[in-house]
């Protein structure tokens, strides 16, 4: 019996050392997990000197295994790239007089990616939702997303952590508000008696926030101590060395970086705020950074490389940001206070808009509305000498050759949008699927994003 177990120990063995050499021989390397135990990590934490207390238990355990285990190309990824961000963490940390381990906190909410967007629309490295962006300073607009900024929004973040600390006097109810706001964490205190610590609360808090606390711990535990894990501790993307140009204009940047045989990459990195390859008409005094060997020949031909940079493009984005739903972009904003019999469809008939940018601007998910609601619609200002570019930009062939349908007095057009259905649309205008597809002699209930239907007659 013991000696069947041994000739097993001994098979395994040896096939794990012939794939080893094979490997080896094929330029491959072969990843080794070490196994380190409970006791190890814990001893371990204890020895680590932290201003944000870093208490350890099973559930902290478990993401030490996710991140150092089960997810070990995550942390791997993160391992090769953290130098593109980590002096900028550390040096906003200091000037405000925050703990260095904060750093760690953009990995969880990020891992460490300047364009990421959650499924609640929270955005960059720090994942701040337009709100708390804007109460911090960071501007959110169609061309440009300051919580894209590595600088702008590591700042705006050690402000929030800040007074969060101020309120809660505690790091980990700080953080636990970091991630489910003030409120969430004032009322599991309230739900636990008034405890004053995260984990006498811990089964009181939304059920992401229990998880963030300890994803916390584990990151903070593993990047202190990646060599007795087998990660190489040896960042590969460093940021370059950049200087800054001043912009008062709308300025393209891939056509800039051509003229100078750059990369566009380069400067998109640079300024991942930059959400369209461009910055808009109006801009004044935009800090863009430019990779530091291109300052001399950028001095010395300004005003050629401007001008040109400034010619291209433009009319086309214009279009975009008009027609992408939920943009604000060239308009004013009314306030309509909701009827009795008002459908959203009727309402964006009435002001010239869509139903899918009324729901945007109102963040309504479904299509019911209430009497007395008010709803912001954003519409173009009346066409005038002054304004009239705005309406006159040159438009997509596909919207130029627009089919043209015979209506009779009263009907409307409604484009269809991504997402719509003839139940959806039907419920929206107050009519019934039948009359829509008589009406566009539709034999099926198929329609397509772009396709103009008429709105029949009630």
């Amino acid at each position: 019996m013991i000696s069947d177990i041994l000739r097993k120990i001994t098979l395994v063995l040896s096939l794990f050392l012939t794939t080893c050499v094979l490997a080896q021989e094929e330029g491959l390397v072969v990843d080794f997990i070490p196994d380190n135990t409970f006791d190890e990590v814990a001893d371990r934490m204890q020895c680590m000197e932290t201003e944000v207390p870093l208490n350890f238990n099973q559930r902290v355990m478990a993401f030490v295994d996710y991140f150092s285990i089960r997810n070990r190309e995550y942390t791997r990824n993160i391992v090769l790239r953290r130098e593109l961000y980590f002096p900028i963490f550390e040096e906003a940390l200091a000037r405000h007089g925050l703990p260095d381990e904060l750093k760690y906190l953009s990995i969880v909410e990020s891992g460490l990616r300047a364009n990421a967007v959650s499924h609640a629309n929270a955005v960059g490295l720090w994942q701040f939702i337009s709100s708390t962006g804007k109460m911090y300073g960071l501007r959110n607009g169609w061309y440009i997303d300051e919580r894209m900024d590595p600088y702008e929004a590591t700042d705006a973040a050690c402000r929030h952590l800040k007074d969060l600390y101020r309120m809660f006097d505690s790091w980990e109810l700080a953080l636990a508000a970091y991630n489910c706001g003030p409120g969430n964490v004032r009322k599991a205190i309230r739900r636990s008696g008034y405890k004053k610590t995260f984990w006498e609360i811990y089964r009181y808090l939304p059920r992401e926030t229990r998880s963030y606390l300890p994803q916390f711990v584990a990151i903070t535990y593993l990047f202190n101590h990646l060599e007795l894990h087998n990660f190489e501790d040896n960042p590969e993307e460093f940021t370059p060395a950049w200087d800054t140009i001043m912009i008062s204009q709308y300025f393209h940047l891939e056509t800039f970086s051509n003229q100078l045989d750059g990369c566009v990459e380069d400067l998109l990195k640079l300024n991942p705020q930059i959400k369209r390859g461009a910055l808009p008409e109006g801009t004044r005094n935009f800090a863009l950074r430019i990779p530091e060997d291109l300052k001399r020949n950028v001095v010395s031909n300004r005003t050629h490389l401007y001008d040109t940079a400034s010619r291209v493009g433009k009319k086309h984005l214009e279009y975009l940001a008009r027609s992408t739903p939920g943009s604000t972009y060239g308009r004013k904003r009314v306030v309509y206070r909701v009827r009795s019999g008002d459908v959203l469809g009727t309402i964006a008939r009435k002001y010239h808009v869509r139903v899918a940018d009324l729901k945007s601007w109102n963040r309504i998910s479904g299509s019911m509305i209430r009497v007395g609601q008010r709803l912001n619609i954003y519409v173009l200002p009346t066409y005038s000498e002054q304004t009239k570019k705005l309406y006159s930009v040159d438009l997509p062939d596909a919207v130029k050759n627009e089919d043209k349908v015979a209506m009779k007095d009263g009907e409307q057009i409604y484009r269809v949008q991504s997402g719509d259905s003839l139940w959806s649309i039907s419920k929206e205008n107050n009519t019934t699927i039948e009359k829509l597809k008589t009406a566009n002699k539709l034999g099926s209930n198929t329609i397509q994003p772009g396709q103009s239907l008429v709105i029949p007659l009630r």
